[in-house]
């Protein structure tokens, strides 16, 4: 547990990572109380950094075995992570963790409510799932692996594979821990489909609970519109194959732009004419957009440190201003031009 008095960091102590994450790989073997995270991460020395100690982020984990290069190691463990020494040069890090998402009532890394488990990782939720350098400027490629009797297994970036009780995703663009997200449980997928400029085809996917799937439909013509904006007010177009949303009751945010898998509470998504007023609707098109948006400033382009928080916000904010303005200003309703 942490101090009730959190040490105060100052932006003139900065330092880099004394190493690089080259790839992370993770499974997660899913049991409401006994949830097993196997990593193997590839760590190499960072040119740049002037301490090359070996710290990895970790709170409320129960290690279970840590290898380097196939080799057994034996860290040294505190309540904020653990240390070990490692070798001068590229080396893989293996370990396995338990973790109890049922007992996890923080609502910060993996969580199970409602019989369904769920992750928030920004902004240092990850350490609550793995041992990692749990900072936004340590980036990485994930490949990931669920194992699980869920119907619907999610994390982020593309499918690679899936079958009875698992599925694999890769995300091909490196991001920070705090982007990680999974969900996994009984789901219903509101689907659609978007066609870039450059002419590649996304898959759209509205997850929700059995009973809200007459709620979906104005939400996803929200992401299909922004992602149009996006397209011709900035030039970006969306670099995934898949973009999912998951509409969580649960969620002690409004909603959080992990990439390619965007988890929202309910209310921030989820409308109807009979129940939702205008400003219900204007309120879900504009956090929609703002999550959205992030997908680039924020997410592509992120922050070196949480004192640039305001920079990716402040801009994802912005944008999303500029957005509803050209959705909804009297002087210039925007005409998108693309279902």
């Amino acid at each position: 547990m942490r101090d009730a008095a959190p040490q105060t960091i100052y932006l003139k102590d900065y330092t880099p990572f004394g190493f690089v994450v080259e790839e992370v790989h993770l499974t997660f073997d899913l049991a409401p109380s006994a949830t097993r995270v196997t990593s193997r991460i590839k760590f190499a020395p960072n040119p740049d950094a002037n301490d090359n100690s070996f710290f990895l982020h970790g709170e409320g984990l129960t290690l279970r075995w840590a290898k380097i290069d196939g080799e057994t190691v034996e860290p040294t463990l505190t309540d904020q992570g653990l240390t070990c020494d490692v070798p001068n040069i590229p080396f893989v890090w293996e370990s396995e963790v338990q973790i109890d998402p049922a007992g996890n009532t923080a609502l910060e890394g993996l969580y199970r409510s409602s019989g369904m488990y769920c992750t928030q990782c920004e902004a240092e939720g990850f350490r609550k799932i793995t041992y990692y350098p749990d900072r936004p400027d340590v980036m990485s490629t994930f490949t990931v692996r669920i194992n699980g009797p869920e119907p619907v297994l999610l994390t982020n970036g593309n499918p690679v594979a899936s079958g009875q009780g698992w599925a694999e995703w890769h995300d091909p663009w490196p991001k920070p821990a705090y982007l990680f997200a999974l969900v996994a449980g009984d789901l219903i997928a509101h689907t659609g489909d978007f066609t870039t400029k450059s002419g590649r085809k996304v898959a759209l996917n509205l997850y929700v609970r059995p009973g809200d799937e007459h709620k979906c439909a104005f939400g996803m013509q929200a992401l299909k519109d922004s992602m149009v904006w996006d397209e011709n007010v900035y030039g970006r177009e969306y670099d995934l194959d898949i973009f999912n949303i998951v509409a969580v009751d649960d969620f002690n945010m409004g909603a959080m732009e992990n990439k390619g898998l965007n988890v929202f509470n309910s209310s921030a998504v989820l409308a109807s004419p009979e129940t939702s007023t205008d400003m219900n609707f204007e309120r879900i098109e504009a956090i929609i957009a703002h999550e959205y948006f992030h997908n680039w400033t924020g997410n592509r382009i992120t922050c070196r440190d949480w004192f640039q928080l305001c920079l990716k916000e402040g801009l994802t904010v912005y944008r999303d201003s500029q957005f509803t303005s050209d959705m909804r200003s009297a002087s210039g309703q925007a005409d998108l031009g693309r279902d």
